[in-house]
């Protein structure tokens, strides 16, 4: 493919970037171009431009990369990160170059956390691919580190990889640094051996406890909650729990997804959004206000009481939800 695209959530983290890198690691190998140009793209705001109607001096590389052959007559590539940044009118200008660029003497990988403008999507799609990531989940991750092991010579067998997956969650680039570092031991890689050697708590999108507790899986929620604690503020967690209320609230109540999308602001194409329409009738209406009441009764708690006390409070809350949010 002479074009691609790859996108992730908005909030990805390391391992997601790793995997959009891998993708174009193997993309250009596979072209056989063995030294693409990157380009970081700045975030919106930053860079400079004379007018700010052309490229940006970072972005102005992928210019001579999509219009110049090789010095050796080879294909050439650029590698695009943070591509959710391009501004419209850079946007315009690199959707105007894959229309004259020649696909058989360039590649153009597009690495974007979040959304990637219509526009250059569409002109990827056109002659090329667009590959949509999403974070990886436990099973995945697992799947993953039998994989790297096996690759890498080690043997890494069900027990470790979980203790992996524990420490660190679905971390790709966090796992193959910590699996590197252990691999100087030998060619078998144990529990234990990842018990005494870390002991990190993987810092995951909150969206994996909300499902948890949503679910009704409060042993798995009460794990992720302790893990989500060691990153982040108690109230961030109540605020998005909140809002999880809420639209479910409005699911239960709208007499069609389409009007669930447009009370709740979503977007009806998101699978997010499909899925709390699909789990509406899980919660019925005396649940959802037990919900409401007990967010309050923690809110308050967090704001005026000792900070001893809100480990215990969001636990009770975390297991009550799960309770009545599966019923």
């Amino acid at each position: 493919m002479a074009w691609i695209a790859v996108t992730a959530p908005k909030d990805a983290g390391a391992g997601e970037r790793e995997r959009m890198m891998s993708i174009a690691r193997d993309a250009f190998k596979e072209a056989g171009v063995e030294d693409p140009t990157r380009i970081d793209v700045p975030s919106r705001g930053a860079g400079s431009s004379d007018d700010g109607t052309t490229l940006r001096d970072q972005v102005q590389h992928i210019i001579p990369a999509l219009q110049s052959g090789s010095l050796f007559g080879g294909p050439t590539g650029v590698f695009v990160m943070d591509a959710q940044n391009l501004l419209k009118a850079e946007v315009d200008a690199i959707v105007e170059m894959l229309g004259n660029a020649d696909p058989a003497q360039a590649v153009a990988v597009f690495a974007a956390s979040g959304t990637l403008a219509a526009p250059l999507k569409k002109a990827v799609a056109a002659s090329g691919e667009v590959i949509s990531l999403k974070a990886m989940n436990a099973r995945e991750a697992s799947q993953w580190i039998a994989d790297y092991a096996r690759t890498s010579g080690l043997r890494i067998d069900q027990a470790a990889r979980e203790e992996l997956i524990r420490h660190f969650g679905a971390n790709q680039a966090a796992i193959r640094q910590a699996i590197d570092q252990l691999s100087v031991s030998g060619g078998v890689i144990e529990a234990s051996v990842i018990r005494e050697n870390f002991d990190n708590r993987p810092d995951e999108p909150m969206w994996f406890l909300g499902d948890a507790i949503m679910s009704g899986d409060h042993a798995g929620a009460l794990r992720r909650l302790s893990d989500f604690l060691e990153h982040n503020h108690p109230l961030v967690l109540l605020s998005y729990l909140e809002g999880e209320v809420r639209k479910r609230s409005l699911a239960a109540v709208a007499p069609d997804y389409a009007t669930f999308a447009a009370w709740s602001k979503a977007n009806p194409a998101s699978y997010a959004t499909k899925k709390i329409w699909e789990a509406r009738t899980r919660a019925n209406g005396e649940a959802l206000s037990n919900c409401v009441r007990a967010l309050a009764k923690a809110d308050l708690t967090l704001k005026t009481q000792p900070e001893a006390t809100h480990r215990v409070t969001l636990e009770r809350l975390t297991v009550a939800m799960s309770r009545w949010m599966n019923r």
